[in-house]
């Protein structure tokens, strides 16, 4: 019987710092080509190429920003024409911009705290910097670290600000589904790419599951980031469920295995489903 046809969107070249997108996507398309009949693509190319292949699965294709129009097409496409794509596009967190980090925060989940109005900054707790991100951003594009006195001239909607919080480390959780996989930590927060294996604990994979449950997303690749704030309790940082960067060369081979296993089985499930 003939194999199901996968276009996988990557963007090889990206310049992203301390990760090598081209080395992870590599190797992981040579394994799902073990199962599925498998092409490659920038995101640019996506949209004219889809309809040729029976689902699209988005990896590294690195921010949006650098694409918007392309992807904003290739997303409608897929709406309108019911294409499978994994991730699914029903994600309400990183995938739909930041907004979902005031959400979250106003219905009492642990999220790094954070406004987006001048009114606002009061309820932040008070810091030497503050973090100003846009909502919008991704891969720390237009990031700023400021202090107070700068904030009230740079909120204008577009914008979210934070305090910046002396953590001890931050620490990632990944999901193929909702099925968690690994765990991988930073010891050194000045490096934030320099990852280790991190053996999370029964309250750990709770605070996780919290946020993956939450999100819209049955079918796809979550990862959950947090730091380990100054009084012990983990915030969260990011919910990326678009594209979220795997760090996969940071695992022992055995765990690196049954990430791949976990991927082809969960694809396989989603393409029976459909």
């Amino acid at each position: 019987m003939p194999r199901t046809r996968l276009l996988y969107v990557t963007d090889l070249a990206y310049p992203a710092r301390g990760r090598r997108y081209g080395d992870e996507d590599i190797e992981l398309t040579s394994r799902l080509r073990e199962d599925f009949d498998l092409a490659l693509c920038h995101p640019r190319d996506a949209l004219s190429l889809m309809d040729a292949f029976d689902a699209v699965v988005v990896r590294n294709s690195g921010p949006v920003l650098a694409y918007r129009d392309a992807y904003d097409a290739f997303r409608a496409h897929a709406l309108r024409t019911g294409a499978r794509v994994y991730n699914q596009l029903t994600g309400r967190a990183d995938m739909a911009g930041k907004q979902y980090l005031l959400d979250l925060g106003a219905a009492g989940f642990p999220v790094i705290p954070t406004v987006d109005r001048a009114a606002d900054l009061e309820l932040l707790p008070r810091a030497e910097r503050y973090v100003v991100k846009p909502k919008l951003g991704a891969d720390s594009m237009g990031l700023r670290i400021v202090t107070a006195g700068e904030l009230p001239g740079l909120i204008d909607g577009s914008v979210l600000v934070q305090p910046r919080i002396d953590f001890a480390y931050e620490v990632s959780f990944y999901f193929v589904d909702h099925d968690f996989q690994y765990a991988l930590y930073a010891p050194d927060p000045e490096r934030r790419w320099a990852l280790q294996p991190y053996e999370p604990t029964g309250a750990d994979l709770d605070f996780a599951r919290r946020f993956v449950e939450w999100n819209t997303v049955e079918h796809g690749v979550q990862r959950v980031d947090a730091c380990r704030a100054p009084g012990g309790e983990l915030l969260l940082v990011e919910l990326e469920d678009l594209n979220p960067y795997l760090s996969l060369d940071a695992l022992p081979a055995d765990r690196r295995e049954a990430f791949v296993g976990a991927l082809k089985a969960a694809l396989h499930r989603f393409l029976g489903a459909a």
